[in-house]
């Protein structure tokens, strides 16, 4: 399953809470997770309601910290509301970091927290020109941010989103208060990380804290700023805390990648191909995107030699049985072709899973291949990996030999 989320109104960590318990991850779910840190049950508690904000109906989760704390409603339910993190000073990125390697988490669902934490502690400490080490951060340390950070990374794991995209970020305007004082929005530690992830921005909807850091923190860590196409299966609403002058919600639209089309187990695989040498080969790469987009499962082209001395091209396509049709009338329709040939191809596959490993620079997805039952191969995914090799400012190769290394050590001890 893949997620996209559509943030009109920003985003923040209790908005993203919001967004996956309205997506059916229970409440109860969250608490569990949140116990799973072991902090002091009496710390912290967390409650979702439904609640209607302007004319539309979303899920708000709250977060109480401490003594029955919780964030002050004037805020959207961001973390700046500072006068409640005194209890909490002294927790900096290390202390955050040993809480949820002690816990019994899925160990993807630490590591991804961890980032997030260490992303969010690297802007506080480019904004206030220091280190990450030599900086208690009042606002990573903060109870609620742990609980919006590592409840937000589990709920994606939970709920089985593989990939998940987000929107453009509306940057409200104004001023907010933090213990540094009254600052501008949107609030520099949010700038930092959206700049450092080259995130892209939008008109926001009206004044106030749209973005927090740590809204910009899950973001940017865990999704990448596209609109996937997607075959529509539902949409979450999550609320903020703040009453706005306009629906203060960020929606999460779940569904299924049409790119990873399931074959039933009947399904045979076809080879489709035509031989083409009357064609402007401008016209072969948005060909190839559409073809893919109906379940090509390949595609390939190479340069063959035709009569009366012509060079052409053979187009072939790889593709279940089932997308036979559209893909025959893509090419029919798309190119100067006058026929098709098509055969049954018997096709030995290896199991394939996609399973995550965390290097230096970031979490990478990486292709598992199992045959035989043994796990015999391992591929990190270009793109991640090309993802990360920009933010870094390094090399692909080395992002994709680190991943691999990574890959190799937890996957394929012999």
């Amino acid at each position: 399953m893949i997620g996209y989320l559509d943030l009109p109104s920003g985003i923040s960590g209790d908005m993203f809470l919001g967004c996956l318990v309205d997506a059916g991850w229970t409440i109860e779910q969250l608490r569990a997770t949140l116990a799973a840190l072991k902090l002091p049950a009496e710390e912290w508690s967390v409650d979702a309601k439904h609640v209607m904000t302007g004319s539309l109906f979303a899920t708000r989760v709250e977060v109480h910290v401490r003594e029955g704390h919780s964030r002050a409603p004037g805020h959207h339910g961001h973390h700046h509301d500072h006068d409640h993190h005194h209890h909490h000073a002294h927790r900096n990125l290390h202390d955050v970091r040993a809480i949820i390697e002690a816990s019994d988490l899925p160990t993807a669902v630490k590591d991804r927290s961890v980032a997030v934490f260490a992303r969010l502690a690297n802007a506080e400490a480019h904004v206030h020109g220091t280190t990450v080490e030599h900086i208690h951060f009042h606002e990573v340390g903060a109870l609620d941010a742990i609980v919006d950070i590592v409840g937000s990374v589990a709920g994606i794991h939970a709920l089985g989103i593989e990939r998940l995209y987000a929107s453009a970020l509306p940057m409200g305007g104004g001023w907010t208060n933090s213990e540094h004082g009254k600052i501008p929005l949107p609030a520099p530690a949010t700038m930092a990380l959206l700049a450092a992830a080259g995130a892209p921005t939008c008109e926001a909807p009206g004044d106030g804290e749209l973005v927090t850091p740590t809204g910009a923190a899950l973001v940017c860590e865990l999704a990448r700023f596209e609109k996937p196409p997607m075959q529509l299966r539902r949409v979450a609403s999550g609320a903020g805390q703040r009453d706005t002058a306009w629906p203060n919600i960020a929606r999460l639209w779940l569904g299924a990648d049409p790119h990873a089309v399931v074959p039933a187990a009947t399904d045979v695989v076809v080879q489709i191909e035509t031989n083409i040498d009357d064609m402007n080969p401008q016209f072969y790469g948005p060909l190839m995107e559409k073809l893919l987009g109906v379940g090509a499962l390949d595609v390939w082209m190479v340069p063959v030699q035709m009569k009366k001395n012509r060079p052409g091209v053979l187009l072939a396509v790889l593709a279940h049985q089932s997308a036979e049709a559209k893909i025959t009338d893509l090419i029919l329709r798309g190119t100067t072709t006058l026929g098709v040939r098509v055969h049954a191809v018997d096709k030995h596959g290896a199991v394939r899973e996609i399973r995550e490993v965390t290097t230096e620079f970031g979490v990478v997805p990486v292709k598992l291949k199992h045959w035989d039952g043994r796990t015999i191969g391992a591929m990190p995914e270009y793109e991640d990996c090309r993802r990360l090799a920009d933010l870094k400012d390094v090399p692909v190769r080395v992002v994709y030999e680190a991943a691999l290394a990574a890959a190799h050590a937890a996957f394929l001890k012999s």
